[in-house]
């Protein structure tokens, strides 16, 4: 392959991301990489509830179409925002070095205890108000400036929460009006595949990018989207999984937060790890 298309969102945060694959692609397979922009649904409805509409494929629908069309070779994703059944004839090649994990609180200056927080994930909503039992939400939608401005500048909200990984990727260390709080996995479990960029390709080209991609993200985050497939789960889910090299940290709304050991056998093993450790937990699966 001479030439390699990477279809990719428009928002900074996608194009920091997939600048960041295609030089990794540019170094690792010598090949030439072009950028395919596209402006997906979830991008075009920004007045959109994503927990009211449903969050699967919005963020993703249009660049794997264009994969499926043969318009581009690979598409970058937030791997949180990849559903966990993939379209026939696509699958996930790898993943690029995962990124920190964890999510940021960003609280208004001035704010010790927030009264208001605003987002739109009912994982973190869910989270947070057993961190801030007396706090009250409402939701919020923008890229990660934007968002940074309501709280700091706008004061919609005392504060918000965002993905470690993207401020770092995006170069924001601090932002005039808020404070950031990094939230340990004890406190707040990541999504599934947070930090992690996932490269989604046509099933038969796959092994032409897995061996240049990362293998320990990709056997941490297999695992976490197999408890997704297990559950069914979507991003718009009050669930969340995440793997480190012994741990499995877990959330969902029915049981709260666990955290379980994990060995190696049972993380190469993720399709019958996720079930047993699902049942053992108690869900009907």
């Amino acid at each position: 392959m001479n030439k390699i298309i990477l279809a990719t969102r428009k928002s900074p945060l996608a194009l920091a991301q997939s600048e960041q694959v295609a030089a990794h692609l540019r170094a690792t397979l010598g090949c030439e990489v072009e950028l395919f922009k596209i402006v997906t649904t979830g991008d075009k409805r920004t007045e959109w509830s994503l927990e009211k509409q449903g969050g699967k494929g919005l963020f993703t629908k249009e660049l794997e179409e264009a994969l499926l069309r043969g318009d581009a070779d690979l598409a970058v994703h937030s791997c949180k925002d990849l559903p966990g059944e993939l379209p026939a004839g696509l699958t996930v090649a790898g993943y690029m070095p995962r990124e920190d994990p964890r999510d940021m609180l960003v609280l208004r200056d001035g704010v010790e205890t927030p009264a208001l927080i605003a987002t739109s994930s009912p994982r973190r909503r869910l989270q947070l108000g057993m961190i801030f039992p007396d706090a009250t939400f409402n939701e919020i939608r923008g890229n990660v400036d934007t968002r940074l401005r309501k709280i700091g500048q706008d004061h919609v909200a005392d504060a918000t929460v965002l993905a470690c990984a993207g401020l770092r990727r995006l170069g924001i260390g601090g932002w005039q009006g808020v404070k950031f709080h990094a939230l340990p996995c004890e406190h707040m479990v990541p999504a599934v595949g947070q930090a992690a960029i996932a490269l989604q390709t046509r099933t038969e080209d796959a092994a032409f990018f897995a061996p240049v991609l990362d293998h320990r993200t990709w056997r941490a985050v297999t695992l976490e989207r197999a408890f997704q497939a297990a559950l069914g789960g979507g991003c718009q889910t009050a669930f969340a999984a995440h793997v480190t090299a012994d741990t499995l940290w877990f959330y969902h709304h029915e049981i709260g937060l666990r955290s379980l050991p994990l060995s190696d056998a049972e993380i190469d093993s993720p399709v019958e790890t996720a079930r047993t450790i699902l049942k053992h937990l108690g869900f009907q699966l």
